[in-house]
């Protein structure tokens, strides 16, 4: 890509997460809602922390599970006390990453690749990551019609959800190492990348507009429903099949002044993990039930099953596989070299981990000191 596209790109995407909540609404970048019908409040039950509230954002995908079975069983409202959970849902990181700046939420479930961008635009001031919530749950489906095999790739039209996000940077980085060339700011090259949003992506596809995508679930077991084929699993491109999907964040103010209140979520968080793991076909039902609450539809068993299984549920953020996501960017000339020392805090995680009984979590040399 020639610098000047890559620096207009990179202006381009600062300009995105630099945008108020309300207009990426109206552009399609993201959306919030509150969503109601929380555990309530014990009786008797004190705050934490001295809150009234604490505000927790994640988005309506299963890869955020933690956040929604977490909320759904009242795993946050019990170790809260009396603070309530104030739970908001977003489509995108970038509103979610203006959300935590403005003070809307305090704590957030998200991506790497917003991570990545909210911390290094904000000169590291803006957030931490705090800890490990998911991996996997990526994947490239395909028209088995128009496309038999991965060489196939080449010349087609396939879709991620937006520029720059975390599955729109692993295909770019896949493609390049197939040795195709492909123009990240406009899309256009060896394959065409058609950013499009997952709530739409579906319909793209069944009208022909995309002849795949790279996306996570439960989009991609939306489009084998809709009869597309998985051509590639992402956690197969990774060592060990992980890769970090989801971290939990934190408003620095928040995490200086709120330290007890960060603590319980991150146990709640724990115990959140460690319940699905151990009880996945409940764990499954109460993420959709969640997801219904939010949306209004649960998703058919069609989809969910198939996409519940390609997740795994861990605490650990998997910080070597962050970094790596960083150099994908770097390399397909969404990012300039990023600073990332600093960008882990997993003092707490690791001190509710050790109190658990379960094996600490290392930050890959990028930990506060």
């Amino acid at each position: 890509m020639p610098a000047n596209s890559s620096s207009l790109l990179r202006r381009g995407i600062a300009a995105i997460a630099a945008l108020p909540l309300l207009t990426l609404a109206a552009c399609g970048y993201g959306s919030e809602s509150k969503d109601d019908g929380t555990t309530k409040v014990a009786a008797g039950a004190e705050k934490t922390d001295g809150l009234d509230s604490v505000k927790i954002g994640y988005f309506g995908n299963l890869t955020h599970a933690t956040a929604l079975v977490g909320v759904q069983k009242g795993f946050f409202q019990k170790e809260l006390g009396a603070t309530a959970v104030k739970p908001a849902i977003f489509n995108a990181g970038p509103s979610e990453i203006e959300a935590l700046n403005s003070g809307s939420i305090d704590i957030g479930w998200i991506g790497p690749s917003p991570a990545i961008n909210g911390y290094t635009k904000s000169n590291g001031k803006s957030l931490k990551i705090i800890g490990g919530s998911a991996s996997g749950g990526v994947k490239l489906v395909v028209n088995p019609a128009k496309i038999k095999s991965l060489k196939d790739v080449k010349g087609k039209k396939i879709a991620t959800p937006q520029l720059g996000n975390t599955q729109d940077v692993a295909f770019l980085n896949w493609a390049a190492d197939q040795g195709w060339k492909v123009d990240a700011q406009s899309g256009k090259g060896d394959v065409t990348v058609v950013r499009t949003d997952n709530k739409i992506t579906p319909d793209a596809y069944k009208s022909g507009s995309v002849d795949g995508a790279w996306v996570p679930e439960p989009t991609a077991s939306k489009l084998v429903a809709e009869g597309a084929k998985v051509l590639l699993d992402e956690s197969t491109l990774w060592p060990d099949k992980k890769f970090v999907i989801t971290n939990i964040i934190v408003r620095q103010e928040f995490l200086k002044d709120h330290p007890k209140a960060v603590e319980a979520v991150l146990k709640a968080a724990v115990e959140t993990n460690q319940w699905i793991n151990a009880h996945p076909y409940e764990a499954k039902a109460a993420a959709n039930k969640r997801l219904e609450a939010a949306s209004g539809k649960a998703l058919p068993a069609k989809v969910l099953d198939p996409a519940w299984k390609s997740i795994q549920f861990t605490d650990d953020p998997l910080a070597a596989t962050l970094d790596a996501e960083a150099a994908h960017a770097v390399k397909a000339g969404l990012l300039d070299k990023p600073n990332l020392k600093g960008i882990y805090d997993l003092s707490i995680l690791n001190k509710v981990l050790k109190a658990a009984g379960r094996p600490t979590v290392d930050a890959a040399g990028l930990g506060t000191s």
